[in-house]
């Protein structure tokens, strides 16, 4: 089965870095468009950013543009979200999800369970 799951996340300065990591199984990850998806507390989730399958094409929302980037490793079935200049309104559970489509699966939109970030003083 198609299986994600987040690392990463942690107590961060304002300011500071940090880079979530997503690996995954049970799919033909280099076929899959991969997203970061956030939701702080008493917020609906939004979606942070994506990448296409083949990693020539990525966006993200204005808040986060110019400060996350994010990236694949195709060989390890991996999708990154580095984070640089965190701001405390970054703070939530920060979500990977995979969407795609190959015979055997059908159609698929999973999710992981999540990884938290907090940034603080």
């Amino acid at each position: 089965q198609v299986q994600l799951v987040e690392s990463g996340g942690g107590l961060v300065q304002p300011g500071g870095s940090l880079r979530l990591s997503c690996t995954t199984s049970g799919f033909t990850f280099s076929s899959s468009t991969m997203s970061w998806y956030r939701q702080a507390p008493g917020k609906e989730r939004e979606r942070v950013g994506y990448i296409t399958w083949t990693g020539a094409d990525s966006a993200y929302i204005d808040s986060v543009k110019g400060r996350f980037t994010i990236s694949r490793d195709n060989a390890k079935n991996t999708v990154f979200l580095q984070m640089s200049s965190l701001k405390p309104d970054d703070t939530a559970v920060y979500y990977c999800n995979a969407k795609g489509w190959e015979s055997g699966i059908g159609y698929y939109d999973e999710w992981g369970q999540g990884t938290q970030v907090t940034v603080s003083s």
